[in-house]
């Protein structure tokens, strides 16, 4: 959208605003620096600024915390729900991380071997998962207070060139029946 519409002082006060909404500190020192002389978290925070440039409808976050430390994923996050609530944006986040999916999504889609074996609300899915892969995750999440061993899913994926049969989760599930092993869920 900006591409090419501002130039000069404009331009320079555009992604000025930009860097403030990002929390950027000094935005106007920060424009003319470089990525090596700035944290993880302000980098990501520039790509989050990058992200709302062309004021879109909707961002596709993939992995977007990752290599940020806790404290600076925490801060990231809540950036980004202040981002959606103050400019309207849906967000659509590519995780492995449940903690974010429970903090941040109303909706998940859970994928096993390239397809979407569940769909719900969060709330949902941590109370009442309805795929044996979907509880196998939950199950593997680290419980506080514990000392049982981790939960970890039996087997391998499996060769996204050579699916089984029937449910892809099939050979690595413990609820595996015929019928899983013939067709897959709807």
């Amino acid at each position: 959208y900006y591409h090419g519409l501002l130039r000069g002082g404009p331009l320079r006060k555009r992604v000025n605003e930009l860097l403030a909404a990002v929390r950027i500190p000094s935005p106007e020192k920060r424009f003319r620096e470089f990525p090596h002389q700035m944290s993880g978290g302000m980098r990501q925070r520039i790509v989050g600024a990058i992200a709302q440039a062309g004021s879109p409808r909707l961002i596709i976050a993939d992995e977007p915390t990752t290599n940020l430390d806790v404290t600076i994923q925490l801060q990231y996050l809540d950036l980004l729900k202040e981002l959606q609530r103050a400019t309207g944006v849906a967000l659509i986040f590519v995780t492995h991380n449940l903690g974010i999916v429970a903090k941040m999504c109303d909706t998940v889609a859970v994928m096993y071997a390239g397809k979407i074996v569940e769909m719900q609300s969060v709330r949902g899915l941590f109370y009442a998962p309805r795929h044996p892969y979907t509880r196998a995750l939950i199950d593997s999440i680290p419980k506080l207070g514990t000392k049982e061993p981790l939960y970890a899913v039996p087997g391998q994926p499996p060769d996204l060139s050579k699916l089984p049969e029937g449910c892809s989760f099939h050979p690595r599930c413990t609820h595996a029946t015929d019928r899983c092993r013939a067709e897959p869920p709807p």
